[in-house]
């Protein structure tokens, strides 16, 4: 099992995990139901300005990308370290969804399924 950076707490490894209904050259023998990463970010007002700005001459607005980036990470990895938690040892069916809670403020939410899988 992975540890989380810097925190020292077990949680599937990155490899064990994939949006598809199965993991290639695994199969599956039990289902430990939903589990889910949450995170809540808002910008701040520095940044706000800062991407503003960046909207003047065009193409990527890197400082909402780094927010989007790390708000995904971070979700990402609370979903693993629940599956972990469960007994888990990959996660299948994995998705994203974001959502706004109000203006300027972002929920992003990191979702699949924990399983236990042995070698096929």
């Amino acid at each position: 099992m992975a540890t989380t950076a810097g925190r020292g707490l077990p949680m599937v490894p990155h490899d064990m995990v994939t949006t598809n209904l199965q993991l290639d050259g695994y199969r599956v023998t039990r289902n430990l139901g939903v589990v889910r990463g949450i995170t809540v970010r808002s910008r701040s007002v520095f940044g706000t300005l800062g991407a503003s700005l960046q909207t003047l001459v065009g193409g990527n607005i890197t400082l909402f990308s780094q927010l989007c980036e790390k708000s995904r990470e971070e979700a990402f990895d609370l979903m693993l370290l629940h599956a972990a938690q469960l007994g888990a040892n990959a996660v299948i069916a994995m998705r994203y969804d974001a959502t706004e809670i109000m203006q300027g403020v972002t929920e992003v939410l990191a979702y699949g399924t924990a399983v236990v899988v042995e070698r096929a």
